[in-house]
Order: C-alpha cells, then sequence, then structure tokens
C-alpha cells in the first residue's frame, strides 16, 4: 500500500515529520517498507538563468553556456541540448552531483577544448519523466537559486506499508489516517459524504439472478447513470497523485476509480453506457462463456465465477476486472457508476482459478467497508460531476446491506489479564473510539460495538489488541519470571528435540550440506523403501508424484543429489532430519536422520587433485558418517552391533544394519542399490545412511559411578597379532568384542587389520587377523604374562567360534 505524504493530510491534520510518521505507522501494526524522498535525491538540483548561449568552436551541436545559479558568479557549462539558448530558465547541477538517469557523479570536465562545470538536465536525467529531447524549459517566473524538487511540488514523500490480510480498512488512505490519529499524531479531517440527488430515474435496471443458497455472492449492488460527461485526461494533481504510487493515468472517468479504491478502499467500476444493451443482471457465469478483459486476455469462464452481464453477455468480472467491450475511453459520454459488495472468498477463490491480480480483487477478497457502498459511489459522483461535468441519475439499489456487528461484552480487565498492561479506563475507552468503536455502558464490563470497516475484531482479545497497539506495546514492562532460590529449572527441550538439533550440526560439521525436501513422495518410490500402504496414501495429493508419505528420506535427497549432477555438480553430500512415516497412527510417525554421498564427495575432499585421481564413495564413507553422527549424539555403541545387509534400498553385499540387539534394529548404512536408482532415475556411485532418531537408546538419567582409569602410563604397551581361521559367516566384530573381553585390565586395544579368503584357506572360511595391544598399569609385562594373556584370547576363540589359529 502506498500514498504519498500530502495525500495522508488531506485526512489528517498533523505536523509530524515524516520519519515520525513512518516510527507511528509501524508502532501501531502497519510496518513501513520503504519511504522514497525525491526532495534528498533532487537536493543538489537548483533553477538556473541561461544569460548567454552560443555555438560550440569546435562542435556543430554543442553550445557554451554561461548560468546564473544565483550562488555567486556564472558558471560556464557545454550543453548539447536542442533547445539550450540565451534567456531560457532551466535547471543546473553541479560537480560532485549524482545524476539518476545516468548513473554517474558529474564532474569538472573538458569537452572539445572547452571547460564545463556542471550540467544543464533534461527530466529524464533527473528520472521524472522520459523526455530526453532537450533539457528542462521552465517559466520566466522560476525563481533562480531555488531547488528545483520544492519548485516542481517532487519534494512529496512517498511511503510504503506493509498491510496484513486482516486489516483491510488500512488499504485505504483515510483508513491509515485514522489510525495516526488514534496514536496522537494528528486530527482526523476526513471529509462526510454527501449524498448526490439524482435528476433523472436512472434508465439500467440491475437484478441479482442468485439461487438462495447463493445470495451471499454479491449482497448489495449499486449503480447510477451519469451523463453528458466530458472524458479527457484527468488533472494534473490526479495524474500526479497515481503517479507517485505506481499506477498509469488513463483517463478522467478510470482515473476516478482507481483514487477511489486507494483513498477510501473502494473499488468502483464504470462502464460506457453506449456500449451496454439493457439492464444489467448479476449472476454466475455460464459454462464457456469468455470475456475479453481490460487487461487484453480472454478468460473463458465457469460457474465457479460471478458475473455482470447484459444482453449481449459478460461485460465484467464481478469484483475482478471488467471487460473490454463496455470501457470508458476519450469518446464516453454516458456512463455507469456501479459499486457493490461481493462475497471475500468466491472473489479469492476466482481469482486463483483464473490466474488475475488486480486492486480491486485484492481488496474485495480481504473485506470492504459494506456501509460505505452507497456513499462511495455518492463520493465518485461527485467527483465525476466536477472534474467531468455531466447530470447524475437517482441510485439504483439491488439487494440488502448486512446487519451491523453484534456488541461485544468487554471487561477493562482484560486489557491487563492478557498483556500485563495497566492503563486508565479513559484511555483505553479514548483507543477504541477514535478507532471508531461504540463503547457503551459505564463501570468495570460495558459492550463495544466494531464498526463496518472492521470485520477482523470479534471477541475480546481482539479488543485488547486495539488497546494495546494505539497505547504502545513499549508500554508493556519486561518482567523475569520468579526463581525459587535453589531451583533447578527443567529442561525445556526433550531428548529427541536435543538430538534433532544436535544432529543437523554434526552432519553438517562433516561437509555435509542439509537439504528440505517434501513429505510427500510418487507411490512407487515409496514402495521401493518400504512404504506404499494405501492407510499413507494421501486424498487429496498436490501433485501426481507426491501421493504417499514418506516412508524415508532417501528418495528425496536421492532426486536432490540427481538434480545437482544433472546441472554439473555431481559431487556432492547432502542431509536432511525430518519426519517419516511407517503407519498411520502417532507412533508410526518417527523422526530420521540421513545423509548420502555421490561422486567423489568424501570427507576429505572433491574433485580432482594433483596428489592423485579422486577416489568414488563407497560404503566405508556412510558408515564413518554414521558413527560419528552416534558418537557427537552421546550413544554408547559398546552394544551396537553391525550386521551384514541392509534394507531392501541397500546394495546387499555392501551395506549393514544397525542395532542393539535383534529388537533394537536403529538404521542402516551402504551403498544404494542398483536397482534403487534406475528406478528412481538417478546414477551413482550414492552411498548413503538413515538412523532413527527416536529407536536410539535414551541417555541413563543417572550416570553409572565408574572408577576412573589412569590417563597415561608410564610403561610401553606390548602388541600381538593373532590371524584365526573361522567359518565365513563369523563377523570380524564380534571376535574384536571375544578379544577385548578376554583380559579387560591389560588389554587396551584390539584392531582388525587382516582378512582372507582363497588359496591356502578352506572354502567357506577366512582368515581373520587381530592386533591386541596390551598396556600394562603397574610394572612391564614379562614374557609369561604376555603368553598367558594370549592363551586366554586362543581358547575363547576357539570356544565361542571353532577358531584355529593359522598356520
Amino acid at each position: 500500500m502506498k500514498f504519498t505524504l500530502s495525500w495522508l493530510k488531506e485526512h489528517l491534520d498533523t505536523t509530524a515529520t515524516v520519519d515520525a510518521i513512518a516510527e507511528a505507522l509501524t508502532r501501531v501494526g502497519l510496518e513501513v517498507e520503504a519511504v522514497e524522498n525525491k526532495a534528498k535525491a533532487l537536493q543538489a538540483f537548483t533553477i538556473a538563468s541561461v544569460i548567454e548561449a552560443r555555438q560550440h568552436p569546435n562542435a556543430d551541436r554543442l553550445r557554451v553556456c554561461l548560468v546564473d545559479t544565483g550562488a555567486g558568479e556564472p558558471v560556464q557549462v557545454v550543453c548539447g541540448a536542442p533547445n539550450a539558448r540565451t534567456g531560457m530558465k532551466s535547471v543546473f547541477s553541479p560537480p560532485g552531483t549524482y545524476i539518476p538517469g545516468k548513473d554517474i557523479t558529474l564532474g569538472k570536465g573538458v569537452i572539445r577544448g572547452v571547460e564545463s562545470n556542471g550540467m544543464l538536465c533534461s527530466a529524464a536525467e533527473l528520472q521524472i519523466s522520459e523526455d530526453h529531447d532537450g533539457i528542462i524549459d521552465l517559466p520566466e517566473d522560476a525563481p533562480v537559486g531555488q531547488p528545483y524538487a520544492a519548485y516542481a511540488g517532487l519534494d512529496d514523500a512517498v511511503i510504503e506499508i506493509a498491510v496484513t490480510p486482516n486489516r483491510a480498512d488500512a488499504l485505504g488512505v483515510a483508513g491509515v489516517a485514522r489510525d495516526l490519529a488514534a496514536a496522537g499524531l494528528g486530527r482526523l479531517k476526513t471529509p462526510a459524504v454527501a449524498p448526490v440527488a439524482g435528476s433523472f430515474p436512472c434508465p439500467v435496471g440491475v437484478s441479482l439472478d442468485f439461487a438462495e443458497q447463493d445470495r451471499h455472492l454479491c449482497p448489495a449492488f449499486a449503480l447510477r447513470l451519469v451523463r453528458g460527461v466530458r472524458n479527457g485526461p484527468s488533472p494534473d494533481w490526479l495524474q500526479a497523485r497515481l503517479r507517485a504510487i505506481g499506477l498509469r493515468p488513463i483517463n478522467a472517468l478510470v482515473d476516478i476509480t482507481n483514487l477511489m479504491t486507494f483513498d477510501r478502499n473502494r473499488p468502483l467500476h464504470v462502464f460506457d453506457a453506449a456500449k451496454v444493451r439493457g439492464d444489467l443482471v448479476v449472476r454466475r457465469a455460464q459454462p464457456g462463456e469468455e470475456i475479453l478483459a481490460l487487461d487484453g486476455k480472454t478468460y473463458r469462464l465457469g460457474e465457479e465465477q460471478v458475473v455482470i452481464a447484459d444482453a449481449h453477455g459478460v461485460e465484467s468480472l464481478a469484483g475482478i476486472m471488467g471487460g473490454e467491450a463496455s470501457g470508458c475511453d476519450e469518446g464516453t459520454v454516458d456512463v455507469l457508476v456501479e459499486s457493490a459488495l461481493w462475497d471475500p472468498l468466491n472473489i479469492a477463490r476466482s481469482g486463483r482459478m483464473l490466474g488475475i491480480n488486480s486492486d480491486a480483487r485484492y481488496r474485495f477478497e480481504r473485506g470492504v467497508d459494506p456501509a460505505f457502498c452507497q456513499p462511495g459511489l455518492d463520493l465518485a459522483t461527485a467527483m465525476i460531476l466536477e472534474l467531468c461535468g455531466g447530470e447524475a441519475s437517482e441510485m439504483v439499489f439491488a439487494g440488502a446491506l448486512p446487519a451491523a456487528a453484534e456488541p461485544i461484552d468487554f471487561p477493562w480487565s482484560e486489557v491487563k489479564r492478557l498483556t500485563g498492561l495497566e492503563l486508565s479506563q479513559a484511555e483505553m475507552e479514548q483507543a477504541l473510539t477514535a478507532l471508531g468503536f461504540t463503547v457503551a455502558g459505564q463501570g468495570e464490563r460495558v459492550r463495544v460495538t466494531p464498526p463496518s470497516w472492521r470485520a477482523d475484531v470479534g471477541g475480546k482479545a481482539d479488543l485488547v489488541e486495539e488497546i494495546l497497539r494505539i497505547a504502545g506495546l513499549d508500554r508493556v514492562a519486561s518482567t523475569p519470571l520468579p526463581r525459587i532460590k535453589g531451583e533447578v529449572i527443567k529442561p525445556v527441550l526433550t531428548v529427541l528435540q536435543k538430538r534433532t538439533r544436535l544432529a543437523k550440526r554434526l552432519l553438517a560439521s562433516r561437509g555435509m550440506v542439509e537439504a528440505v525436501t517434501w513429505s510427500f513422495i510418487a507411490h512407487e518410490a515409496a514402495k521401493l523403501f518400504g512404504g506404499g500402504s494405501d492407510a499413507l496414501a494421501l486424498a487429496n495429493p498436490i501433485a501426481a508424484d507426491l501421493s504417499d508419505m514418506r516412508p524415508s528420506l532417501l528418495p528425496g535427497l536421492i532426486a536432490a543429489a540427481q538434480s545437482n549432477a544433472d546441472r554439473g555438480h555431481g559431487d556432492v553430500a547432502l542431509f536432511e532430519v525430518g519426519q517419516i512415516f511407517t503407519s498411520d497412527q502417532p507412533a508410526g510417525q518417527l523422526m530420521a536422520a540421513t545423509g548420502l554421498r555421490r561422486g567423489s564427495a568424501r570427507i576429505e575432499g572433491v574433485g580432482r587433485h594433483w596428489d592423485g585421481a579422486a577416489k568414488p564413495v563407497d560404503a566405508l564413507d556412510a558408515k564413518a558418517d554414521v558413527m560419528g553422527l552416534l558418537a557427537g549424539l552421546g550413544v554408547p555403541v559398546g552394544g551396537l552391533q553391525i550386521v551384514a545387509g541392509g534394507p531392501a534400498w541397500a546394495h546387499p553385499g555392501r551395506s549393514a544394519t544397525l542395532q542393539f540387539g535383534p529388537k533394537g534394529v536403529v538404521g542402516a548404512f551402504g551403498e544404494v542399490h542398483p536397482k534403487v536408482l534406475k528406478a528412481l532415475d538417478a546414477k551413482g556411485p550414492l552411498v548413503a545412511f538413515e538412523i532413527h532418531l527416536d529407536a536410539l537408546p535414551l541417555p541413563k538419567a543417572r550416570p553409572t559411578k565408574v572408577k576412573p582409569k589412569l590417563a597415561l602410563s608410564g610403561f610401553q604397551p606390548v602388541t600381538r597379532d593373532f590371524a584365526f581361521i573361522v567359518d565365513r559367516a563369523v563377523a570380524a566384530g564380534e571376535m574384536q568384542k571375544t578379544a577385548q573381553n578376554a583380559d579387560r585390565a591389560l588389554i587396551s586395544d584390539v584392531a582388525v587389520f587382516d582378512l582372507y579368503e582363497g588359496q591356502g584357506v578352506e572354502p567357506g572360511r577366512k582368515s581373520v587377523a587381530l592386533a591386541v595391544t596390551l598396556q600394562p598399569v603397574e610394572r612391564t609385562l614379562t614374557e609369561a604374562e604376555i603368553e598367558a594373556v594370549g592363551a586366554k584370547i586362543i581358547v575363547e576363540m576357539a570356544r565361542r567360534y571353532g577358531a584355529a589359529l593359522r598356520g
């Protein structure tokens, strides 16, 4: 919503500065988005007189001008404008001035051997019009030395505010002025509208052709004929006002309706009466009807749209846009002026279906003042008679205005209860009265009736909000919550919420980029990841390929990675932490942390390097990510089992399942199955992991008291290697844990350093080599003690796995 300062002052008697007005607007909830003050931008440009203009000695199209700027000695300016002449007055800019039309800062110069100390400007160079054929030619009485912006009336600041959807009343300058007056920034002086007495009956009738259940589509419709008008260009002041807010002047009749739209939030429409046949009928559109609208586009209509029609057919899209066939032009002599009420929901739906955005639609879908329907028509009629002449008919009115709002039973104490702000009853009543509310009664409880233009106010909390925004939110004191001495504040976030936040930081720290994908995926994609059940299918999907709730975050991440690859960024590492759905019950809604790496996006870096070719990602990269995530989340991994083979989306030989026991599956990692990539139209190499944060073990309420181990030992550690022949099905990780438990006091570390199958090893069996580190604490170990620990390890391996030392 834009308006100029002078426009605002037609409704508000105030001496406040632009800055004070902007501050007050934001304070009352009408946030200022921009203030354009051309006076500041053009303050260096002044009116000057050309004392002499002679031909340039070295250029046929240049003149050397001696210019009186009113600031001392005349200055010499080289000018190329064809209209530069002796005795004229124009606009001068000295060196150092920024020229907005050329995007340059002017400096002293020498042009074809002649010094130039400034510039005489065209309107295009000042960006006040597109005229660049010559310099600005001012009247003889223009005062030399005065700032040009003030002389030309360009010092009228333009204010732009953001209006929330509930504040339709602030879409008119009069409504904005009302708020400022209530906030103490001046006195509201919006003039009352005098009824226009018609001198003859209106020859065009109006009927509302709706079924009983559709009467809400057009509650009221007012119409008047003004005959004998002269529809030329509108006055300069009206054109300037419209241009200031970004509208293009068209002709007087159309400009008047645009002014009414922004001045009083009362959209109107004008028909050329000579182009209308018979009476007007307001009805639903018939399927297949079309209209060539004022935007030059043809729209095909359906029963959802409401139209204004005559004997020819559709003449206007009700409340959205008029038709070109009955539009007013320079030849219009008789004009029909319409002022109506429309159903906001139908206007919004019709506008979206047809793809039309107009100032009328913007206001009608938010709601206009129903009580101003007829006064708005009177005000527009009076302006037409004043600017275009003519004679007005009597008003034709169909339908009925909606009933007034019901009073609200309001206790003054509600303000303190909801806001903590103590205000006097007189101040609260003054705020409501200034905003147009009617307050009846005395004492603690009163009855407050909202004005017709505030359909958004329907309860006590709304009234509290109105009082508070006028009083000022800055008056609400900040009061800290009382704390009992020694009280321990309970945590606000749950374990899952903490883990969700921490998981994002941990994965980002591993060089992965966060992605946010749709919670819906295609049905076929859902089946690939264990979903696709009828219970998780959407009844009304927004698109055919977004039909099912996602059972995993991977489909969205794979699509995002492939989209990046299609644009030349194949080496990507993405992650997402979000909800997945395994059933339509609350327990089936889980929180997952999922990541993938594609191409050569390993944690050590991507792309080519001088020391060797980049290696493609593999399953161990995904394992490193998931183990780093679990460690960062503080999940104890001592009991974590890594079982070969993963879910259906993973390569069976290059994946693993993570579990705390057979029933405690928490996730998986590995290479994405080629069949899955093919089904999703994606290419690898691509590895991924997915962890269900809900399934992770909870931290212990009371940490176990464990005697601390010595951080460092003064004795040399000893390492012994063991190679065992075991069945191929035996997990190396389990053997690692068994060796560790053989003597927990001495064995500080066990590592798998070799796996072998092939010649020298029986079919179906494998060799697993372990490096066992012994760390003495009290004294250096003897050879016998070392051999004793090794014997324990060999015995345990044989007992549990039937293992034998490799010869």
